[in-house]
C-alpha cells in the first residue's frame, strides 16, 4: 500500500483489526465511545481506505462488510520506517537516544533493549 493512512483512517482500521468483517454501522457503533462521528463520516473514511487499498469490501445483502487488506504489523513497520527516515535520517540510534533522554527507561525497558541488541549481534 503506497498511500499513507491518516489518524482518522487509522482509528477506523483499529476497529477492523480487532474484529472483521464489520459493516459501516458496526464500525460506527464500536467507535461511539471514543469518537462522535456520524455514520456518514465513518462511511467516508471506509471509502477512502478502500480506495487506498487498505480495505476489501464484500456485499452482504444491501450492506457491505469491510475487512483489512493490510496487517497491523505491516502498517506499523511502514509507519515506523517513515518516522525514522523523516526525523532521524534513517538511523535508529538517534531515535532510541531521544527516547532514553526524554523518558525514564525502566529496568525492564533497558533489559529488553539489551536483549534486542544481543539478538541482532548474533
Amino acid at each position: 500500500m503506497a498511500e499513507r493512512i491518516s489518524d482518522a483512517e487509522y482509528a477506523v482500521m483499529e476497529q477492523l483489526w480487532r474484529a472483521a468483517p464489520l459493516t459501516a454501522n458496526q464500525v460506527a457503533d464500536a467507535m461511539a465511545g471514543t469518537r462522535s462521528w456520524s455514520i456518514q463520516t465513518v462511511k467516508t473514511l471506509l471509502a477512502r481506505l478502500v480506495a487506498k487499498g487498505a480495505l476489501a469490501t464484500q456485499a452482504d445483502g444491501r450492506r457491505f462488510l469491510y475487512s483489512p487488506l493490510i496487517a497491523r504489523e505491516d502498517h506499523s513497520a511502514g509507519a515506523a520506517k517513515r518516522l525514522v527516515d523523516r526525523l532521524f535520517g534513517g538511523r535508529i540510534s538517534p531515535l532510541v537516544a531521544q527516547f532514553a533522554d526524554a523518558e525514564n527507561l525502566s529496568d525492564a525497558d533497558i533489559a529488553e533493549l539489551k536483549a534486542l541488541i544481543e539478538r541482532l549481534e548474533k
